[in-house]
């Protein structure tokens, strides 16, 4: 097969035209490593691969070739223009592994030229993403103001998370839990590894029946449940107001109404203070690195003196970057997400005068917690599909499967950091040594 990569020549010969496959190779960075075929009958890369990719339109290829990277093959898939053989749409895992050494790059203008006389002027011109897709950034500061002011945070957080709460259930199960699990064995379900997540970190606060608990981007209420079962009394706060409607509904279905409360609101606003401790469980990657030192004054002030923090996020495995989301991620699934290290973390609230006690690191429990919720997705596919349309339902699964890949590669981590809110006299007032079960 001639193709850039073979014969530095072929940008020279008049009226040179290229099949889709050939293209294909010129927007990859070393080998293919698994089959290629499209609808012009061309095909690339290992034959007898057990994986492969179909670009089946015209469309396909214009997103391929005019944003080369993730985004663009996310654009193509999630639009049914890519079609992947050999997994399933809810668990795209394998698939994702063997592609996880491709590397893409951005065709120069001699080769574009090639592209589009091979293809056809107008099938380069730009096409609509699918419906999908949040606006790019630049657009967002424009119509929503800057990042992570309120009304844009409101609006990034309806976009993930209100979604539909029917399928939440159908991938995350009978817990509603959106976050990582706490497993004790590989072998615990998912609702034992959740509800041990729960009593870990009910338990690092050192919690009993009568303290006030003010849980910050509480989603669908668990840790909110799961502490006014014990007597805690409790305030959760969530920008979703899906969340906070299934929430409610929930605490009175459990007869525990007196003691929880969830509200739909912006953490920023809650008014009350002098909690025993506040628990921030998947909070941190949205609310943007610049903003940390923020965050935790804001922890500080709610706590009385003594008072136990914890924050449970994912991190960057090191602390010499601040990382946006990468262009699938932050247009299909977290808008103006922003990751750092997990001294980062600590550093900020160590600089507001909270003293960190504690931290570990959960990393494969994401990735075990995530191949749970593929495997649901999987088993609740037709249902999920019918739920929110198969677009919607492609993007969960190549998010899924892509994050478990990426736990397991050590791209990104989860870390729990337990502190304290000290007197004016530093005075230590938590145990010796560690009180909790680990």
């Amino acid at each position: 097969m001639t193709t850039f990569k073979d014969r530095s020549d072929v940008f020279t010969e008049l009226g040179t035209k290229l099949s889709i496959a050939e293209i294909f190779e010129t927007l990859i960075d070393g080998p293919v490593p698994l089959k290629i075929t499209a609808y012009d009958g061309s095909t690339t890369g290992p034959q007898d691969s057990d994986f492969g990719l179909e670009i089946k339109t015209p469309r396909g290829v214009n997103y391929i070739a005019t944003a080369p990277g993730d985004l663009g093959m996310a654009r193509a898939y999630i639009a049914g223009d890519l079609t992947a053989h050999g997994v399933h749409p809810g668990d795209p895992y394998e698939l994702l592994k063997a592609m996880a050494g491709m590397k893409f790059r951005r065709p120069t203008a001699l080769q574009l030229v090639v592209i589009a006389r091979s293809l056809g002027w107008d099938l380069l011109k730009p096409v609509a993403p699918p419906p999908q897709e949040a606006m790019p950034r630049w657009r967002r500061i424009a119509l929503e103001g800057l990042r992570h002011s309120k009304t844009r945070d409101a609006e990034a957080i309806h976009h993930h998370y209100d979604v539909s709460n029917t399928f939440y259930e159908y991938v995350l199960g009978p817990s509603m839990t959106y976050t990582c699990a706490a497993y004790g064995d590989t072998d615990w379900t998912l609702e034992e590894a959740q509800e041990n997540k729960y009593r870990l970190v009910f338990e690092k606060l050192n919690l009993k029946a009568g303290d006030r608990l003010l849980d910050i981007g509480c989603g669908w209420g668990g840790m909110v449940r799961f502490a006014a079962k014990r007597g805690v009394k409790v305030i959760g706060a969530t920008l979703s107001a899906e969340q906070a409607e299934w929430a409610q509904a929930k605490i009175a279905e459990e007869g525990l109404a007196e003691l929880a409360e969830v509200r739909h609101s912006d953490y920023r606003d809650i008014r009350e203070s002098g909690f025993d401790a506040v628990s921030s469980i998947g909070l941190t990657e949205h609310i943007g690195v610049a903003n940390y030192p923020a965050y935790f004054e804001f922890i500080k002030s709610k706590l009385k003196v003594g008072g136990l923090f914890l924050n449970h996020s994912i991190t960057r495995p090191d602390n010499t970057r601040i990382t946006k989301a990468g262009d699938f991620i932050d247009r299909y699934v977290f808008p103006d997400g922003e990751l750092a290290g997990s001294g980062r973390i600590i550093s900020e609230a160590q600089n507001v005068g909270l003293e960190v006690m504690h931290e570990e690191n959960l990393r494969y429990h994401y990735a075990l917690t995530l191949a749970e919720w593929c495997d649901n997705l999987v088993k609740n596919w037709d249902a999920a599909v019918d739920e929110v349309g198969e677009g919607t339902a492609k993007v969960w699964g190549l998010y899924m499967a892509g994050c478990q890949l990426g736990f397991e590669r050590n791209v990104v981590q989860l870390h729990q950091v337990l502190g304290v809110k000290l007197g004016p006299d530093s005075a230590w007032t938590v145990p010796l040594r560690p009180w909790w079960n680990a």
